[in-house]
């Protein structure tokens, strides 16, 4: 498994992952956002990717040749704070359980601490999310809020939960 820039021939593939608006992989990020507000934001994102070049802040996740996901991070402000936010999403279920998401972002939080100022890594789920719940608390990362029930997907309310890993805190 590798994270590489994004190419071309990539956009196809995670344009059908992206726009499938019965893809598994929504049950599992924001399942709280109204589908067709996610749909409407992933054809966007699509026609983004297919004008412009890839930028250092995104990266596929590549097993094998496939891509299976990706992983991203935005600097949160003031620009030069330190403080870095990540995202990682797995369009492919047959790749999840099975140690992609945390290797992968393990290699995310390596990359992000070797090509940026950061001092301090977040990311944001809900309490539903399990697996990536244990996937940070393998790398380190800590709890460092919950905003309890803000979340309604089928019904019931969850938790939306924040992780944080001080580059200090890092072992890779």
């Amino acid at each position: 498994m590798v994270l590489r820039d994004r190419q071309p021939d990539d956009i196809p593939e995670m344009a059908r992952w992206l726009t499938d608006p019965q893809a598994a992989w929504r049950d599992w990020d924001s399942p709280y956002m109204p589908a067709g507000q996610t749909t409407e934001t992933m054809e966007a994102y699509v026609r983004f990717m297919q004008a412009t070049a890839p930028e250092a802040d995104e990266r596929v996740i590549d097993v094998g040749g496939l891509v299976v996901g990706m992983v991203n991070r935005d600097e949160e402000e003031p620009a030069g704070g330190g403080w870095w936010d990540l995202g990682i999403l797995i369009f492919d279920p047959d790749y999840w359980g099975g140690g992609v998401g945390s290797r992968a972002l393990k290699l995310w939080v390596q990359d992000t601490l070797d090509w940026t100022d950061a001092h301090t890594l977040t990311f944001t789920t809900w309490s539903g999310n399990e697996r990536m719940i244990r996937a940070a608390r393998r790398l380190g990362f800590r709890e460092c809020a919950r905003v309890r029930e803000a979340r309604v997907v089928n019904g019931e309310r969850f938790d939306s939960v924040r992780f944080d890993l001080l580059r200090r805190e890092w072992q890779p």
